[in-house]
């Protein structure tokens, strides 16, 4: 009986310092991206510390401006969609979905993702094209979990079509307030891989429930650009996570926490997973609890456009971390 009470409480220290030496890690990849933040935005550390705690996220929702109508928002291409049904199911869940891509623009986006280079675990070191995914991580020496555009998506029509979209906008500016910008354009491969690490999940916010935290208030607005099912690396979404946040979650330096943490508060029901014909969008409160799943058999393609109601980052407009 003692002896088994000694090796529990010997293993569960073990743990604990794995644990501990596995955060002290996470929070070292992230110094330069945050030293870099601060350089660019002195206005940045206040909403890095306060905007994870839920009293200073409504003391700045207070501060959101009444939204100006958007002259030309039935020039939309997403037919059937109400700004007010989608705002409606943000503040109440964080989620709706229910926006289809116009089949000719998903199409359009995925070839020219096809046809283009793409950064590998967002570093630009790492180019390769995407239908040459197995040859590169050969020749690199290295898993490939994700394959970035950042600025090259630029260059793509149908891409800035959807970015320029007035329902976006419309529906930003209603639920963020009319301070409401655009802040990031993004689309990226997510790969299916046997040799992935722990680290290279993170990077790639693959595999863990976390929370976005690049702005005091945010809305990303996503897109599949292949069919997605079970195997092509779903996204899932807490569904009400935005609206109510344990103290614990509160108060760590790290958005990511492992899935059975993260359910066991906010509820074993309330992830949903989203699958769908390639066209399939969907918009979230990104400070909910989310993630990509990994994919398993086949890549998934998607589109990120995402406003938020300060400055944006240069880096963040691509979506690119600084690493070193």
């Amino acid at each position: 009986m003692n002896l088994q009470t000694s090796d529990k409480s010997g293993g569960a220290s073990l743990e604990a310092i794995a644990r501990n030496g596995s955060l002290l890690r996470r929070i070292a990849v992230r110094i330069p991206t945050y030293l870099t933040d601060l350089r660019e935005n002195p206005a940045w550390l206040p909403m890095f510390v306060l905007a994870r705690t839920m009293p200073g996220r409504r003391m700045h929702w207070l501060a959101a401006r009444r939204a100006r109508p958007v002259d030309n928002a039935r020039d939309t291409m997403f037919t059937g969609v109400e700004r007010e049904a989608v705002v409606g199911a943000l503040r109440s869940d964080g989620l709706f979905s229910g926006l289809v891509l116009p089949s000719d623009i998903h199409r359009q986006i995925a070839d020219f993702a096809r046809r283009t280079p793409c950064f590998g675990n967002f570093d630009r070191r790492l180019e390769f094209m995407p239908d040459e995914h197995g040859q590169a991580e050969k020749r690199l020496g290295r898993s490939l979990l994700s394959g970035h555009y950042f600025e090259r998506i630029l260059d793509c029509p149908a891409a800035l079509s959807v970015q320029r979209d007035p329902l976006l906008l419309d529906v930003a500016a209603h639920y963020l307030g009319g301070q409401a910008k655009l802040i990031t354009t993004r689309v990226w491969w997510s790969f299916p891989t046997g040799k992935a690490t722990d680290a290279d999940k993170n990077l790639a916010s693959l595999g863990k429930y976390h929370f976005d935290l690049d702005d005091w208030r945010m809305l990303k607005f996503f897109f599949y650009l292949v069919p997605v099912d079970a195997g092509t690396g779903p996204h899932v979404y807490v569904r009400g996570s935005h609206n109510r946040r344990a103290i614990k979650h509160q108060l760590t330096l790290l958005v990511g926490h492992p899935a059975e943490e993260v359910l066991d508060v906010y509820g074993q029901q309330s992830p949903v997973t989203l699958i769908g014909e390639a066209g399939l969008g969907f918009v979230e409160d990104p400070f909910g609890f989310h993630m990509g799943t990994v994919p398993a058999r086949t890549p998934r393609l998607m589109m990120e456009v995402g406003f938020g109601v300060s400055r944006p980052s240069r880096r963040r407009f691509h979506g690119e971390p600084v690493i070193r």
